[in-house]
């Protein structure tokens, strides 16, 4: 994904991001390339679901655009395991949420109301 670097001032858009994204993408990945799973280190799980989403639905693309097994899957569960067996229900949860959020978003058929199911 194309962000805005962290000493950037300047404020943007989900859809600005989305939008130079997909134009970097076009302009540098063959076509024939079957998909770029992005790393989404540096974004808060559903700040970068939402990104994600964005790009997708400025689609059709030739790739497939989703995640890497990355941070925007493991942050929350992680952080509700807490290394705590006690814990393993909530963060298996914790995590299939998540990751049906991300398979939503791969498909630009994620809405910010999946975040309350």
């Amino acid at each position: 994904m194309v962000l805005p670097g962290a000493l950037c001032t300047a404020q943007v858009t989900t859809a600005d991001i989305a939008e130079v994204t997909v134009e970097c993408l076009r302009r540098t990945v063959p076509a024939a390339v079957p998909g770029v799973a992005f790393l989404s280190g540096g974004q808060r799980p559903i700040e970068a679901t939402d990104r994600l989403d964005a790009i997708n639905r400025l689609g059709p693309h030739p790739w497939r655009l989703t995640f890497s097994f990355s941070r925007a899957l493991q942050e929350d569960a992680l952080l509700a395991w807490r290394g705590q067996e006690s814990n393993a229900g909530a963060a298996k949860r914790t995590f299939l949420h998540r990751a049906r959020c991300n398979a939503a978003a791969s498909s630009g058929t994620y809405f910010a109301d999946l975040e309350g199911t």
